[in-house]
């Protein structure tokens, strides 16, 4: 075994260990703690004291990038806690199939972080540059921003499994079926779109930039595949009750992140790295996915 083989393994036992201890706090929370009026609010509360814990190992290893995972990990965990707690029936046909829907996502996109977690001797780019502009105040953004932040959105996005699993008794209709087509699709955009990045980052030349397959379409498929993904969460939320349409708030605010600090963030440094990439900005759309647009005298 290399040594870089022997650090991702130890990294991925300690991301593994803080993980436990984080969900495992989290259930004793939700199993034994006080309860709320609001069966939604125990399931934040418990989100929220995982999120603390991996908070804890992220500043014991200087490594904000513990977090990462937390992303897919916990959204079938929440939803299987409320279907629980809710008393619905185990049979509930909705519940069974949003959860397939969100399992799916939940394993895709886990076994990508797997697949590319380089180790903790890694920090995502963006989590250095984020703490540095804080200047004292580091620490505060770290919680805040890097964790609770995140933590909160990937909740409201999975507030229409809530309701799915609280509010039963409709049918199976057209708007289920229309959720797991979104939904499979949007998994679907995500693992091509990342297959084809992966081989590109192994085949490419010096200052190379990528403009194929998904790719050419859209200069970020896999955030349109992953807004898809919490738009599918709330046509489900629909189909339970066709009057919660404040159920599309988690999957607005998806939106809202990625084009107003994701995807900037993203395009400054891919501009500063490659400047061949201004050619990718006038030709590819910046976000859903159609034929890229032809350039003057091209």
């Amino acid at each position: 075994m290399t040594t870089t083989q022997a650090s991702r393994t130890e990294s991925m036992v300690r991301v593994t260990v803080a993980y436990a201890v984080a969900i495992g706090a989290g259930a004793a929370w939700f199993a034994w703690g006080p309860e709320t009026d609001w069966l939604w609010l125990d399931g934040w509360i418990a989100d929220l004291i995982a999120t603390l814990v991996i908070f804890g190992a992220s500043r014991m290893h200087h490594n904000s990038s513990f977090y990462d995972a937390y992303w897919s990990v916990i959204p079938p965990l929440l939803m299987l806690a409320w279907w629980i707690e809710s008393g619905t029936p185990a049979d509930d046909a909705r519940s069974w199939v949003a959860m397939a829907v969100i399992l799916l996502w939940a394993v895709r996109l886990t076994a990508n972080w797997i697949q590319t977690f380089p180790g903790l001797h890694h920090e995502d780019w963006r989590y250095p540059m984020v703490r540095e502009r804080a200047g004292r105040a580091e620490a505060v953004v770290d919680l805040m921003g890097i964790h609770v932040f995140p933590t909160l959105q990937v909740f409201l996005g999975t507030l229409p499994a809530y309701v799915v699993v609280t509010r039963p008794g409709r049918d199976l209709g057209w708007v289920d079926a229309l959720a797991v087509v979104v939904g499979v699709g949007a998994v679907a955009i995500e693992l091509t779109a990342d297959i084809q990045m992966h081989r590109f980052i192994r085949t490419r030349q010096p200052g190379q930039v990528m403009d194929q397959g998904l790719w050419a379409w859209s200069r970020h498929p896999n955030y349109f595949g992953e807004v898809s993904f919490w738009v599918s969460l709330a046509i489900f939320g629909i189909a339970a009750d066709p009057d919660a349409w404040w159920v599309f708030a988690g999957a607005a605010c998806m939106y809202a992140m990625f084009q107003l600090a994701s995807i900037p963030m993203m395009e400054q440094r891919s501009l500063e790295r490659r400047p061949a990439y201004a050619s990718v900005i006038a030709r590819v759309p910046r976000f859903v996915p159609r034929p890229p647009r032809r350039l003057r005298g091209a």
